[in-house]
């Protein structure tokens, strides 16, 4: 039973952008992601070991924000689409969404979407 887990909106306050008053303070970024995996274990045992548990993800991606500076919410992405795979051996797709909303003052925010699959 194929279904998707995930979060939106986390917010992730790190160092990020190109610009030098980017590089010297944090800024919010919002995360919206999303996890494939087979929903049939956990439906059968209803044991949060055979699922993703949200507060994991959250985990993963906030401290991977913090443990460095991006200059590319594109790094940040791809890093953390590739980690999420790496860490949660069950999901067979990620998909993210990361929203800058003080890239573009004209705008509700600047942001990039990944997809990523498990290699088979």
């Amino acid at each position: 039973m194929k279904g998707t887990i995930g979060l939106r909106r986390l917010r992730i306050d790190c160092i990020v952008g190109i610009h030098p008053h980017e590089r010297e303070a944090v800024q919010p970024l919002f995360v919206d992601v999303e996890l494939d995996r087979d929903f049939g274990p956990a439906a059968d045992s209803e044991s949060v070991v055979d699922t993703v548990d949200y507060s994991e993800v959250a985990a993963v991606l906030s401290q991977l924000a913090q443990e460095r500076r991006y200059q590319l919410i594109e790094t940040f992405a791809e890093e953390g689409a590739a980690l999420l795979l790496e860490r949660f051996q069950g999901v067979r797709a990620v998909r993210m969404t990361i929203a800058k909303p003080q890239a573009v003052p004209e705008a509700d925010a600047a942001f990039v979407r990944v997809e990523r699959e498990r290699a088979t």
